[in-house]
């Protein structure tokens, strides 16, 4: 895959919780000037960003219930609702882990179907942090995730513990083979990171240290 093909398919994402607007023009104008389709930020300037970039024709995403993903099912569509509104037409979601962890299975996936009803078609990929799980569990999530109705599983935030890991996003795709797609993160810091994940079955990568990836440079950041 050469530079221009993995451009299309990376993710470019600002989620530190200091970036200032300024940072956030200098984000646009990087977005601009590589050509990446897709950036994430968050809530609090995705209006501000999809009209820096919506004439570029760039999609402008959010992540929903970032980074930790226990708040309530009602605060999370609150802000899936908001995210819209203000211009977002890509949303992920952090699956409630807490509820995860202790087999509250109907709510983790009524959750998801909620989510994915009310995006209304738009896409949705949702974050299973999969460096937190076993492998049975990743299975199981993945299964949630597919039953839900998202586009994507989405392999990690970055902000916890962990990120995307090779065997984890090959578990992912083998489990969901053709009926979703597979967006890693977390942790993709070279450009031979970003190949290898799309050989393991990813057909998106998110990436905070995208140009760094383009340019075959080494980044120093975790997600």
């Amino acid at each position: 895959m050469n530079k221009e093909e993995l451009i299309k398919i990376i993710d470019y994402t600002l989620l530190d919780l200091t970036a200032s607007k300024t940072d956030l023009e200098k984000f646009c104008q990087e977005t601009i000037e590589y050509g990446f389709k897709t950036v994430f930020v968050n809530p609090y300037y995705l209006e501000f960003v999809y009209n820096k970039l919506n004439k570029h024709d760039v999609k402008v995403g959010a992540p929903i219930g970032f980074s930790l993903g226990c708040s309530t099912k009602k605060t999370k569509l609150t802000e899936t609702k908001e995210s819209i509104k203000a211009g977002a037409s890509e949303l992920d979601m952090l699956m409630n882990l807490s509820a995860f962890k202790s087999s509250e299975y109907d709510y983790v996936e009524n959750e998801i179907k909620e989510f994915v009803k009310l995006a209304n078609g738009l896409t949705t990929k949702v974050i299973i942090e999969s460096a937190l799980l076993t492998k049975e569990e990743i299975i199981k999530a993945c299964k949630l995730v597919e039953s839900g109705g998202a586009d994507f599983v989405k392999t990690a935030t970055g902000f916890n513990g962990g990120g995307a890991a090779l065997d984890d996003v090959k578990l992912i795709k083998k489990t969901v083979g053709s009926n979703l797609e597979v967006k890693a993160a977390g942790g993709i810091k070279t450009y031979q990171d970003a190949l290898d994940m799309i050989k393991a079955g990813a057909s998106r990568i998110g990436a905070s240290g995208a140009i760094e990836i383009i340019e075959g440079k080494d980044y120093k950041g975790n997600y």
